[in-house]
């Protein structure tokens, strides 16, 4: 059980890492659920690119607006300036993006963005396509049902990870271990993110004393159906807004220009807010999409429309209500420009797991998928081109404690609903107190394993939001 590389999870860039390992590399993707249980499956959006070099600066100067200038500029910079070569990279593969009659790339506008610089895959099944094209591409091997309990580091050197598969505890040792393990939706009660995303691989890091940064930024998505009894709920695309949807009260007034002047169209924090707040009044608040004739949305939206019609809303005659919910996480495992995780030579963090910077207090519209597929491809080019032979060979004892206990279902139900509450959309000091009182409640209970790395994780989340103590980007916090 021994690889060159070993890639926790398969996400686009965990697929895209692979896919830049030559094939008589020993690769080894592990997925903690089937393939499809990601977040790169279930993303509607697109993939922000700069359409050409001149439009490189303005691509970086609307990254670090939206950041609130929180971002790394270096990383911001190295993102825009990569972002043509990866897309024509995956293009030149046989990837395919909508284009126009004349073959011509289409190009969408979403919030926060000053041009239509957005790239699709079947309307709003960009991430579903491209999820499909990687694992389709991939020369490499990929497990799945494989959870990761640990890491295996020792005096700053990462040998692999443990691992429970098919009912056994077993470890996996490899030269360069990537983290590719996404965020930390579950924390939430409402999020709109993959089951297999609950901050385990976080959890584990803090273990190691590895350094978590600016993982108070958590990003809302302001327009969700949480119409559902599961936890991840309907994300409905910011390119809906962009393309001419509009959120409306009861009274079918467009009430967003109450807060910020750019309505629709202004960064998702601003929205999030502006939605929570009107619903706070009273108000019931739901997308709109009179603007769209019926063929047009069809087309465009197929997933969108085909999901809801099913639900029995008759769109785009017919508005649906909406409520912002946990999206994205900025923050994550610190990495430099070229995804190494500090103090470990051949340990990486790729994708919404590492924090390179690059999305400062409030990510960019679709900067997400971008990030994973050029950070990805730099840590592999930089493993690769490291001057030195195979790690010398360390045995660990797998771990052998209980994963889950009686009892940890309610515990985690628990911290979903507080994380929810008290370090939401809007914080206030007092409840993110509470909030920290309750995960230390809960942390001296005798739980499993799993609850314990969310522990671990939530705490750093609450913990950097109370030491920010002024509202920046998606932090806001009233008092």
């Amino acid at each position: 059980m021994r690889y060159d590389f070993v890639i926790v999870g398969a996400g686009i860039a965990g697929l895209y890492a692979a896919l830049n390992i030559p094939k008589n590399k020993k690769v080894l993707i592990l997925s903690k659920e089937p393939l499809w249980e990601c977040n790169t499956f279930y993303a509607q959006g697109g993939i922000s690119t700069a359409k050409g070099a001149e439009d490189i600066p303005v691509h970086i100067e609307d990254t670090l607006k939206a950041g609130a200038g929180l971002c790394d500029k270096e990383a911001v910079e190295i993102l825009s300036r990569n972002s043509i070569a990866v897309i024509n990279d995956l293009i030149q593969r046989g990837f395919q993006f909508d284009c126009d009659d004349t073959g011509e790339l289409l190009y969408t506008k979403e919030a926060a963005h000053s041009t239509a610089r957005i790239l699709h895959a079947g309307g709003d099944a960009t991430g579903r396509r491209m999820h499909l094209f990687l694992i389709s591409s991939l020369p490499h091997k990929i497990v799945e049902g494989a959870e990761v309990t640990d890491l295996l580091c020792d005096d700053g050197v990462c040998y692999g990870v443990c691992v429970r598969y098919g009912g056994m505890m077993e470890n996996i040792y490899a030269d360069n271990v990537i983290l590719a393990s996404g965020g930390i939706g579950s924390l939430y009660e409402y999020h709109t993110n993959a089951k297999t995303i609950s901050a385990d691989i976080h959890g584990i890091a803090l273990e190691k004393g590895i350094e978590l940064r600016d993982m108070e930024f958590t990003q809302f998505h302001p327009t969700v159906f949480i119409k559902s009894k599961s936890a991840r709920k309907l994300l409905l695309t910011e390119a809906l807004r962009g393309e001419g949807a509009t959120v409306v009260d009861e009274n079918n007034r467009r009430f967003l220009f109450d807060y910020d002047s750019r309505g629709e169209l202004a960064p998702r924090d601003i929205v999030s807010r502006a939605i929570f707040k009107h619903k706070q009044k009273g108000h019931l608040v739901y997308l709109s999409f009179e603007n769209f004739e019926e063929e047009f949305f069809r087309h465009r939206f197929p997933t969108i429309y085909k999901n809801f019609r099913e639900l029995g809303y008759m769109v785009p005659a017919q508005k649906v209500p909406i409520s912002p919910a946990f999206h994205f996480m900025m923050g994550g495992i610190k990495t430099d420009t070229y995804s190494r995780v500090a103090g470990y030579l051949n340990l990486y963090a790729i994708g919404e797991v590492a924090c390179t910077g690059v999305h400062g207090a409030n990510r960019l519209a679709s900067n997400s998928l971008l990030e994973g597929l050029v950070f990805s491809k730099r840590a592999v080019e930089e493993a690769l081109g490291k001057d030195r032979g195979p790690l010398p060979k360390k045995e660990f004892k797998p771990y052998r404690g209980a994963l889950v206990k009686n009892g940890d279902k309610e515990l985690k139900n628990l911290l979903r609903k507080t994380m929810w509450e008290k370090v939401g959309i809007i914080r206030k000091r007092d409840g993110l107190k509470e909030a920290l009182e309750t995960i230390e409640e809960i942390s001296r209970k005798d739980v499993g394993r799993f609850l314990r790395l969310r522990i671990n994780s939530a705490r750093s989340v609450v913990e950097a939001a109370l030491k920010r103590e002024r509202s920046v980007g998606a932090h806001y916090i009233e008092d």
